[in-house]
């Protein structure tokens, strides 16, 4: 038995070292394939590759999907029993949902759909997007909206940066304040990077949004006749683009329109709250309009110190090294079109991306 095995063995090698051109061509077909299909960002000239798929992280995760709905200002039990409850009620009747876990907190709510393992990931995106549509009247509280989360798995997050001022040299010297580099993040930054090929979803970390803030006078506000449900109406009115149709003048057609939107804290004081016998009471008459940090929940730290930044989410089945390629051939794209600024001393202080996690 061994003998016949190893006169098996003995012709086989014999076959291969008789044809030599032959098991050369085949061991360079060996070699190219493996090069075409290796999991590494290999640049080998004109080949166009293909890299087979590969994850730092295994995903054994279940297959869930995330709804998010938000009531904000409402309690845990107004959420649970106003919108958790009924959401899961009418999530567990699709089709492949194995179990829907829910979670309520202050002013937000989140459930996770979880579906057999066989569904497909967007094909359970789908049915939940079509069974939220179709929700009948009255079942979730007015104004309140559920959103299905990002395409993407509890795995997603491949890259983290912050947002940091660096001198021309690259040595940090600061410069900025956290609303400054967070609005750079939100407007600039974050935006080029959700139009990278692969990417789900970039959130931001860190810092404080800018927003307008009225702060009443109750004195005021009873001296004047007016109450808080008239000034929050009036700031939700005054931020507004209206048209007026035409108006035609010497045979000259005029387009007639009302230019409404705030740009500055001037503006948000001048809006008029109501008329009192042909006399307008504006917002400044009765608060005071700053400009100020919006209330967060969350910081990111960088040894220590707080910090500004964001997390790039990959997309479902994407390769994560070509999408972090990607992400950084963006980042050096944008670089050049960071703001900087002078400092006292002289110094220049450019807006420079600094990852600090890559997968």
């Amino acid at each position: 038995m061994a003998s016949s095995a190893h006169t098996t063995w003995f012709r086989f090698v014999k076959w291969w070292l008789d044809r030599r051109v032959v098991a050369g061509v085949v061991f360079l077909l060996v070699i190219l394939s493996g090069i075409y299909v290796a999991p590494f960002d290999w640049k080998v000239g004109a080949i166009d590759r293909s890299p087979i798929p590969v994850d730092a992280i295994p995903d054994i995760g279940e297959n869930q999907q995330i709804v998010f709905t938000e009531w904000p200002g409402r309690s845990p039990r107004d959420v649970e029993d106003q919108v958790t409850y009924p959401l899961t009620a009418s999530l567990m009747g699709i089709p492949g949902v194995r179990t829907v876990r829910s979670s309520s907190a202050f002013g937000f709510s989140s459930l996770y759909v979880i579906f057999e393992d066989d569904a497909e990931f967007y094909w359970a995106r789908a049915r939940i997007l079509e069974k939220l549509s179709s929700l009948s009247p009255g079942t979730l509280p007015e104004g309140v909206t559920p959103a299905l989360g990002p395409d993407a798995t509890a795995l997603g997050q491949i890259f983290w940066y912050t947002l940091e001022g660096q001198d021309l040299n690259g040595k940090p010297v600061g410069g900025w304040d956290p609303d400054e580099l967070r609005s750079i993040q939100d407007w600039s930054v974050r935006f080029a990077l959700q139009s990278v090929e692969g990417v789900s979803e970039v959130a931001s970390v860190g810092g404080f949004v800018r927003e307008y803030q009225v702060d009443v006078d109750p004195e005021a506000m009873r001296g004047h006749g007016v109450n808080l449900a008239q000034v929050a109406d009036a700031v939700r009115k005054s931020n507004l683009d209206v048209g007026a149709r035409t108006l035609e003048v010497n045979g000259v057609e005029y387009l007639v329109r009302g230019r409404g939107f705030i740009k500055s804290l001037e503006d948000l004081e001048a809006t008029v709250i109501v008329s009192r016998n042909n006399t307008p009471i504006r917002i400044r008459d009765v608060g005071h309009v700053s400009l100020g940090p919006a209330l967060r929940r969350g910081a990111l730290d960088d040894e220590g110190a707080p910090a500004v930044g964001g997390v790039v989410v990959a997309r479902y089945m994407e390769n994560p090294l070509e999408v972090i390629e990607a992400v950084k051939d963006k980042l050096a794209e944008i670089k050049p079109g960071l703001p900087s600024r002078t400092l006292e001393d002289g110094t220049v202080s450019k807006v420079t991306v600094v990852p600090f996690y890559d997968r």
